[in-house]
């Protein structure tokens, strides 16, 4: 490895946590190159919910790239960003009943989050933001203000300024802070001026894996329509079917303004970002808000492809399905661990909570995991949440072992800490 650390910079991370040299992987499964292989339970953070080189999406792009199709266009008119287009309206939003203007912003979500803030406060003449205390948007400027953890914040080396943040619903059960916001418009003495947005994880999944009650959003989106506040729901890791359904906010039977996504829609790991919003708010100047690889379109055939593979094989369904074995499976062997131990989560992501036990101490189950075979990346508060997110078409078999590596590992380290 020494030409990593001899010339790559120290700003890297997860091959810190994970030290070995990758050499391939397929469906579920990563491979070292000294020959060893890893149960993958972090997803590449959500860009990989149908799996490493899932064969019908790398089919279509392989067939894409021998045709010599297009690769680069900026956001001119090409025949494949046309069918993924035609494919997420007709597959995808009208059979919700979403009406939405779909705007590439370039490869990554915090493109599709900067832009969603841009455009509030274009709409609405507005500058603040509201944004909740946990959550985690992204790591440019505009972003970062919205994102709380401090380490991510300090690396700007600038003021963040222009949002308000207010506690998760999970963080005061005792607070009610519909009302905390109502508060902070209607008193001419609170110091916050009405926001732009309302900016949300539907589950708040870096910040520690903590779901948003649907009454909660559902109370939220009436608060924005109330005060003219836009909604902004922020799907780029927790949409693609992660919750079991495509988008997380339908749990609660909302549509918020605006929705970001990133990760997954990429199909197979390409870079692809959207901002997604009502045609109403559509006031952009050409070229106001752009990059240059808005129009990367093997993003576009792997996205198509990964929307048809998704529909075809019933995802959402698998989802739920494996939903109920990894909760059964955390209620009866994790839980009887250690009664400290807290466990919370939806669809196919999860965590396990070591707030209780010294810090750290999800770092050590996390290192111990590794060394058994399997890759998988913490979350929350210091670090205290060990985040569980397989692949969204794991065997069940393999997803069994996985978590059987998981409860190995935390009785190993509870009982004998390193």
């Amino acid at each position: 490895m020494n030409i990593f650390n001899d010339y790559e910079s120290e700003v890297r991370s997860y091959c810190r946590k994970f030290p070995v040299v990758f050499s391939r992987a397929k469906d579920a499964y990563m491979y070292a190159e000294n020959g060893d292989r890893y149960i993958d339970f972090f997803c590449g953070a959500g860009a990989l919910n149908y799996g490493h080189n899932n064969d019908y999406i790398k089919g279509k792009v392989c067939e894409y790239l021998m045709q010599d199709g297009i690769i680069h266009s900026m956001d001119m008119y090409t025949s494949s960003k046309r069918e993924f287009i035609q494919t997420f309206e007709e597959k995808i939003l009208k059979p919700r009943n979403l009406d939405y203007k779909i705007m590439f912003v370039g490869p990554t979500g915090t493109n599709a989050n900067e832009a969603a803030l841009k455009l509030a406060r274009k709409v609405t003449g507005r500058q603040g933001i509201f944004a909740l205390m946990g959550c985690f948007h992204g790591m440019t400027l505009g972003t970062l203000a919205l994102t709380t953890e401090e380490a991510a914040r300090k690396g700007a080396g600038v003021a963040l300024h222009d949002v308000t943040h207010i506690p998760a619903p999970y963080m005061f059960p005792e607070l009610d802070t519909i009302q905390y916001m109502e508060t902070l418009i209607e008193d001419d003495h609170s110091g916050v001026d009405k926001p732009a947005a309302l900016v949300i994880e539907v589950l708040q999944a870096e910040g520690g894996i903590y779901i948003l009650p649907n009454e909660w959003l559902q109370k939220a989106r009436a608060f924005c329509d109330k005060y003219d506040i836009l909604l902004i729901a922020d799907e780029v890791q927790i949409g693609n079917c992660r919750t079991g359904k495509f988008f997380s906010f339908e749990h609660a039977g909302i549509k918020p303004d605006i929705v970001t996504m990133a990760k997954s829609i990429g199909g197979i790991g390409m870079p692809m970002a959207l901002t997604l919003f009502r045609p109403e708010l559509d006031i952009w100047s050409p070229g106001e808000h752009n990059g240059t690889f808005r129009g990367f379109q093997l993003a576009t055939v792997a996205g198509k492809a990964g929307l048809e593979f998704m529909l075809e094989n019933h995802v959402e369904e698998e989802v739920c399905k494996k939903e109920q074995i990894i909760e059964t499976f955390l209620k009866n062997n994790i839980s009887t661990i250690n009664q400290r131990l807290e466990y919370r989560g939806k669809g196919m992501i999860w965590g396990i909570d070591f707030s209780a036990f010294p810090e750290g101490t999800a770092k050590k189950c996390s290192q111990k995991c590794f060394e058994k075979g399997l890759v998988i990346e913490l979350a929350g508060r210091k670090d205290c949440v060990l985040k569980l997110m397989p692949i969204l078409t794991i065997e069940k078999s393999i997803l069994e072992q996985g978590l059987n590596i998981v409860a190995e590992s935390v009785k190993e380290i509870l009982e004998h800490p390193i």
